[in-house]
């Protein structure tokens, strides 16, 4: 499982550039700029940016994948990731290979940052229903959910002023602790339908095939099938991330072993939570 945006951080990757020279130059020339050079020495502050943050995050989640291949020699039984991660997933499965799923991560995030403006926030320690009921008697307008991490912990979206008073209502609502993403948008909201719309035809001319080992769809909570892949990757940009759907499924197809790959450990807590609820 392959972690998204809220993984990376300043100097990922440091240990991993040098081992693989070739995916290196190759990221390189698909970006235009040095991928080791935003993650190591970024001066201008770029990777604050979903722009620059995705593609340096997939670049580092793959790299990283490739490493524990190769001192395990594992061979995954089924593949997810967390909204940027699901392309690392993709890419894995061999849906596209590296360069074609820099490149459509690349868009992803251009097309994401030029979106406007926008917040997001996590609502922890209430249960889905009374999130949804909270979200309900909330007087305000502008505000969805975005993920579903755990059975206690929701992220929301939507327009930046109502993310931030909305605290004080959810708080009321029994929640143990509201907290502010640090993201520059509203993503996996309807106020990315614009970017959204114009992925889609992104994905329409990209040859995805079929994965070769199943990949847990965000946007459905269920396994991608061939058909609907890029259907599914465009609607992910302005839809919930089904986290604890697509653990719950792959928990019930009999999956015992997690294996989180990314910059930060941020996944398997979030695993270990959705197996111990009942």
């Amino acid at each position: 499982m392959f972690g998204g945006q809220g993984s990376h951080y300043a100097g990922m990757g440091r240990d991993l550039f040098d081992e693989f020279p070739e995916h290196l130059a190759l990221a390189d020339e698909v970006l235009g700029y040095s991928v080791r050079d935003l993650c190591l020495d970024d001066e201008d502050g770029r990777m604050t940016s979903t722009r620059y943050a995705q593609p340096a995050l997939y670049v580092v989640n793959v790299l990283t994948y490739l490493r524990v291949r190769r001192s395990c020699r594992i061979e995954p039984t089924a593949l997810l990731g967390h909204s940027l991660g699901e392309y690392c997933a993709a890419h894995v499965a061999g849906v596209f290979d590296f360069a074609t799923g820099l490149a459509l991560v690349a868009r992803r995030g251009e097309l994401m940052a030029d979106a406007g403006d926008g917040a997001m926030a996590a609502v922890i320690g209430l249960d889905l229903d009374a999130v949804h009921d909270a979200l309900v008697s909330w007087s305000g307008d502008g505000l969805w959910v975005a993920g579903y991490n755990t059975p206690n912990q929701t992220v929301l979206s939507g327009v930046t002023d109502q993310v931030r008073m909305a605290k004080d209502h959810f708080l009321d609502a029994g929640a143990r602790t509201y907290v502010s993403l640090n993201v520059s948008g509203a993503f996996h909201s309807p106020l990315m339908a614009a970017a959204r719309s114009e992925f889609q035809r992104v994905l329409a001319g990209t040859e995805l095939r079929a994965p070769r080992i199943p990949v847990v769809s965000n946007n459905t909570g269920a396994i991608h099938t061939s058909d609907l892949i890029a259907h599914n990757l465009g609607e992910q940009i302005s839809a919930p991330v089904r986290w604890t759907e697509s653990v719950q499924l792959l928990a019930g197809r009999g999956e015992t072993s997690w294996i989180e790959i990314g910059p930060k450990r941020m996944l398997t807590p979030m695993v270990e939570e959705i197996l111990a609820s009942p």
